[in-house]
């Protein structure tokens, strides 16, 4: 197949044979790298790409250097360049064509396959949320995100105005997970409220991002210097936010990793970090066979879809024993995890996590009181995949819900595996508040699910809980593209949001105030006496 005249890289023919080597860019400028680290195809283990690995400070600096070139009142706002409001809504529209084009949406397909080997459905769906995500916001819909709001003031010719201007230099990291989606969402969120991002994807899959920012210059407009993208190592790029001083930089990723950040960087950040997600099923299984279906096919999807690596995906699954006292739903769980196959990538490598840790986990949880394997637990076999990767087959382990709510073991079942891994935990009525103590005690709320009719009860675990995007009925899930709705985190100041106009504004803007006094002198006023 032929690929784009901008594309720098033919996914069909990456191999260790042929390896690609990327390219950082700075201040407009697309540059060589001097040194280079290999990534290894997650299928085969060949390093079929080579990452620019800059460690020295002659490296680092353009990018300190162009970070700090960046005044505070950004590339534009509500009174300098305005114009440029209008210009990123018609980017926005050309590339929304673009990934609609079914060339250059089959590409990046290709592409985001090679480096996150996952089914067609995950990666095609990507691509789609990121169109979706371009054409929400083309043409004025950049400048209508922006307005401001007035409020009459005390007296005549006295009005205050609130406005959303941008922070000036930023930064955005973004996990490998989701090759395109995060970065670009992110990412044109930055430079829609006036910002210049530094940019740092993963180096396993910023190939992707790199042909993206390569297409939003050559065809869509976007000038080569509003934006830089570097690919390098954690390290290198802590030192350059410690050099260059970011007004904020947005982290996706590891827990860990995030609350370094902020800490190092003195809390100018906003995170989007490790989620242990919960689904809850109610005390009410609906009674039409197609509805259990259907519940059992979407917690599927939920836990296994994508091989887990979702920040939102299923980590825990609380049963109430209705269900298993008047439907199949364990074993349904059973037979479509048992689908899921290397050979169509609906489970594949997972890239954070080793076949040895996943198992070693999975055994430790089997071995508390009452807990045992429900499916899976095994290496997947007839494969190539390095074993820098890990490769399992989709694996449940239940936990009687005392033992999960023990303190002795709670970290240990709450621990989140960012691969094909769920625990399982049936509860009854009279365990209920064991089940909302848990969730009271995890540190990270992200996503949840409300499986119920039952309002009552709906309403009751609502009012309990404080994930930041929870979905509740009976088609409820915890993995859910975000283009219709607010998708991030609650419960911590620091959290960002994710595809809507209030996620943008609250991450990549703030708030000024500009109070217009320009009434006339009061009557009656006079120099007040000295004090």
């Amino acid at each position: 197949m032929s690929i784009p005249s901008w594309a720098t890289v033919d996914p069909d023919t990456l191999s260790g044979d042929s390896p690609y080597t990327m390219q950082c860019l700075v201040n407009g400028k697309w540059v060589e790298p001097k040194e280079t680290e290999v990534i290894p195809d997650p299928m085969n283990g060949e390093g079929f790409i080579l990452a620019p690995n800059p460690t020295s400070d002659e490296d680092l600096q353009p990018f300190v250097d162009s970070l700090r070139s960046v005044p505070k009142t950004g590339l534009h706002n509500p009174w300098k360049n305005t114009g440029r409001y209008r210009m990123m809504g018609d980017v926005s529209a050309k590339a929304a064509r673009l990934l609609r084009d079914k060339d250059v949406r089959d590409y990046f397909i290709r592409l985001m396959t090679r480096v996150v080997p996952k089914a067609h459905g995950q990666t095609a769906g990507e691509v789609d949320v990121t169109a979706t995500f371009l054409e929400n916001f083309s043409g004025d819909n950049v400048r209508f995100m922006a307005q401001s709001f007035g409020v009459s003031g005390d007296h005549e010719g006295q009005e205050s105005r609130g406005y959303r201007v941008p922070f000036g230099p930023v930064a955005l990291i973004t996990p490998f997970n989701f090759s395109i989606e995060i970065s670009a969402l992110q990412g044109m969120g930055a430079l829609y409220m006036g910002n210049k991002p530094l940019i740092k994807v993963d180096s396993r899959v910023s190939v992707v991002h790199e042909q993206f920012t390569r297409m939003l210059i050559e065809e869509c407009g976007l000038p080569a210097t509003d934006c830089d993208l570097i690919h390098c190592g954690g390290p290198a790029m802590e030192r350059i936010l410690l050099a260059a001083k970011p007004a904020t930089t947005l982290f996706t990723g590891s827990s860990t990793v995030a609350e370094r950040l902020a800490e190092k960087l003195h809390g100018r950040v906003k995170l989007e970090d490790a989620g242990f997600d919960w689904k809850i099923l109610g005390p009410d299984p609906p009674s039409n066979p197609r509805d259990i279906q259907y519940v059992a096919w979407q917690c599927d999807q939920d836990a296994y879809g994508a091989t887990g690596q979702k920040c939102s995906a299923q980590s825990i699954l609380f049963v109430h024993k209705n269900w298993s006292r008047k439907t199949d739903i364990l074993d349904q769980l059973k037979s479509l995890a048992g689908r899921r196959s290397l050979a169509d990538l609906t489970v594949g490598p997972v890239l954070s996590w080793t076949t040895e840790r996943m198992l070693a986990h999975a055994d430790k949880l089997a071995a508390l009181p009452g807990a045992k394997l429900l499916w899976g637990g095994k290496e997947l076999t007839g494969h190539t995949i390095p074993p820098v990767y890990g490769a399992i087959e989709p694996t449940a382990v239940s936990v009687p819900i005392k033992t999960a709510a023990d303190p002795k073991f709670f970290d240990d079942v709450t621990s989140e595996v960012f691969g094909p891994f769920q625990v399982v935990c049936e509860y009854d009525d009279d365990e209920v508040e064991m089940v909302e103590d848990c969730l009271e005690r995890l540190s990270h709320h992200l996503t949840a699910a409300v499986v119920t009719s039952d309002p009552t009860f709906r309403n009751r675990i609502l009012g309990a809980t404080v994930n930041g995007t929870t979905y509740a009925g009976l088609r409820a899930r915890t993995t859910g593209a975000p283009v219709n709705h607010w998708f991030g985190p609650a419960g911590d100041p620091r959290g960002a949001g994710i595809g809507t106009p209030e996620a943008i504004k609250l991450v990549w803007s703030c708030h000024r105030e500009v109070v217009a006094d320009e009434g006339p002198v009061p009557e009656g006023w006079s120099l007040p006496p000295p004090s």
